[in-house]
């Protein structure tokens, strides 16, 4: 059984008014019933669970503080801790120390970014990388993807598309509604031709890293899913050219791809 979070969608458009409107209501309802709630939720989790429940407790609201905060300072974070192109702050599903740590990673942060960031490795080493969460909601700076991993004999099945100069895994972006073994199953169906074996299925993990021919600050996730499949692999119309890709061929992929390449590397399977 594939367990995952849900798919998360990008916000919808709302009217600027309902937004006024609905921030106004919540500021109130805040300050009337969030003091309440505080106490009751101290002393509740405190007797049910001990001081294990009631750091869980204040955990939860540690990180939803912290989300809240991407979001209310982000037109400052963007100007102070990041470069021009950077992964934008302000996500609503995403901590500040998420959004620090892929800054990181693609080389953006400012000199009070990495002193922000170098303040929290001194009480957390590797706090922002460690605190990236990969199963934010998408938005227009994240480009969401699934692939198909096939490994044999430490060589990983890639293709490149026409008029393409890389090589990436195949797969490709979800229909709405679809799930990721059916969205998966038909881009594979549609670029080579095979069937992937539902029962199969077997969750890797989601990697992340610049987007190839996009500008700086627009990231791509790939979500990556192992199965066994039926038929005889064959290139569509679409792909120029499928291979079998050592460790060795890392610089011919995506800048994503490399970072999986890495990682199954650490594995011992490249």
């Amino acid at each position: 059984m594939i367990r995952k979070k849900k798919l998360s969608q990008p916000d919808k458009k709302t009217h600027p008014l309902i937004g006024v409107l609905l921030f106004l209501i919540s500021v109130i309802l805040l300050l009337i019933t969030g003091p309440m709630g505080l106490i009751y939720g101290f002393f509740y989790t405190l007797f049910k669970g001990g001081l294990k429940g009631l750091g869980e407790y204040l955990l939860k609201i540690a990180v939803s503080i912290d989300q809240l905060g991407n979001v209310l300072m982000q037109h400052l974070l963007n100007l102070l801790w990041i470069r021009k192109g950077g992964y934008p702050f302000g996500n609503r599903d995403e901590t500040i120390s998420s959004a620090l740590g892929r800054n990181k990673k693609l080389g953006m942060l400012t000199f009070f970014g990495k002193g922000i960031d170098g303040f929290l490795d001194l009480i957390d080493p590797n706090h922002s990388l460690n605190s990236i969460d990969y199963y934010v909601e998408p938005s227009e700076n994240t480009i969401d993807k699934l692939a198909w991993i096939l490994l044999r004999e430490k060589k990983i099945l890639c293709v490149r598309s026409k008029g393409k100069s890389l090589f990436y895994l195949p797969g490709g972006k979800r229909d709405k509604g679809e799930s990721d073994l059916k969205a998966l199953s038909r881009e594979i169906k549609e670029e080579l031709q095979v069937i992937l074996e539902p029962h199969s299925f077997q969750f890797i993990r989601v990697f992340e890293a610049q987007a190839d021919s996009k500008p700086p600050g627009v990231l791509v996730r790939m979500t990556c899913y192992e199965a066994t499949y039926q038929g005889v692999l064959q290139i569509d119309s679409e792909i120029e050219e499928m291979a079998w890709l050592g460790y060795y061929d890392r610089e011919k992929v995506s800048e994503v791809c490399r970072v999986i390449f890495d990682h199954l590397k650490s594995e011992d399977r490249m």
